[in-house]
């Protein structure tokens, strides 16, 4: 395990791991056959890539991996599950790109993908990455047992669906057109944003053969912490530019969209985000320094600047 002694330490580790990440993505979405695959459409493995391989943060798949590190899962053990997330999450933004949805034509600073390709292909594109990531997380290569498996695929079921995140999408459109109290407005952001990183976090230590008391402090940790990113891209829709994002900005004011911003303004909203990101380095402190990595992740989520 990496002992921290200061964020560049974090900052150097993070992109370490990142580039084991992309290498993976990039190495399973490829178009080239092995004997006996099924042929792939190469237009539609380049969409695929274009909406994975586009500078994402990884933070999913990191947090997959580094929880299981606490846990002392191997990379090897974690990073197929991290990959089948990854490609799980940019399905959901290729999808909410679309001219139904934000209608957006930036992601990560390139054209999102129904912009480079056209909406067609987006839409199959993203229902490739989808089905392609219970594919990832179904194979032996990810993990030798099948009852990990089949557990992983059931949690991230879960994760992404009605009750998850595609259910705080649903929510999040019904916010454009209503006044959503506080307590609605945290219930979509759980679902749509926190239901993955709570999934990432409970991946790796599932991974990682962790205790039930461990497990369910790790559920904790994603679900704070993930109410803490919502919470940042918030702030960060009201107090950053396009050119930093990489994407459009303002746009939930611009559809008078209901959130915890616009209900507590910008200092109220920082101190809740500030008191989830104590309560998530509350959580790690059974762990001590074994946790190191994963405080700084937690303080990479309220401070980063896109």
């Amino acid at each position: 395990m990496l002992s921290l002694s200061m964020p560049q330490d974090f900052q150097n580790h993070l992109s370490n791991i990142v580039s084991s990440i992309d290498a993976e993505l990039d190495r399973l979405l490829t178009a080239q056959l092995s004997a006996g695959e099924i042929e792939r459409p190469e237009n539609l493995v380049a969409a695929m890539r274009h909406g994975v391989l586009n500078g994402g943060k990884r933070l999913r798949p990191f947090l997959v991996i580094e929880v299981g590190a606490l846990f002392d899962a191997s990379l090897q053990e974690t990073l197929q599950t991290g990959c089948a997330l990854e490609c799980l999450h940019s399905y959901s933004l290729v999808h909410d790109d679309l001219p139904a949805m934000d209608d957006d034509d930036l992601r990560r600073g390139q054209p999102t993908v129904h912009k480079a390709f056209d909406e067609a292909t987006a839409i199959l594109a993203g229902d490739a990455l989808l089905t392609f990531a219970f594919d990832i997380l179904s194979s032996s290569k990810c993990h030798p047992s099948a009852e990990v498996r089949c557990e992983l695929v059931s949690l991230m079921s879960r994760a992404a669906g009605q009750g998850g995140m595609i259910g705080g999408q649903v929510q999040d459109i019904e916010a454009e057109t209503s006044t959503p109290s506080a307590d609605q407005i945290l219930s979509l952001q759980s679902m749509k944003t926190g239901a993955l990183i709570r999934f990432a976090c409970e991946a790796g230590a599932v991974v990682g053969n962790a205790p039930s008391k461990d497990r369910n402090r790790m559920v904790e940790f994603g679900k704070t912490i993930g109410l803490a990113f919502q919470l940042a891209d918030d702030l960060l829709d009201v107090t950053s530019s396009s050119a930093e994002m990489g994407k459009r900005v303002g746009k939930d004011a611009e559809q008078g969209k209901g959130t915890l911003v616009s209900l507590y303004g910008v200092e109220k909203t920082r101190v809740l985000m500030n008191d989830n990101l104590s309560h998530a380095e509350a959580l790690l402190q059974p762990f001590g320094s074994k946790a190191d990595i994963l405080r700084e992740t937690a303080r990479f989520v309220v401070e980063r600047s896109n």
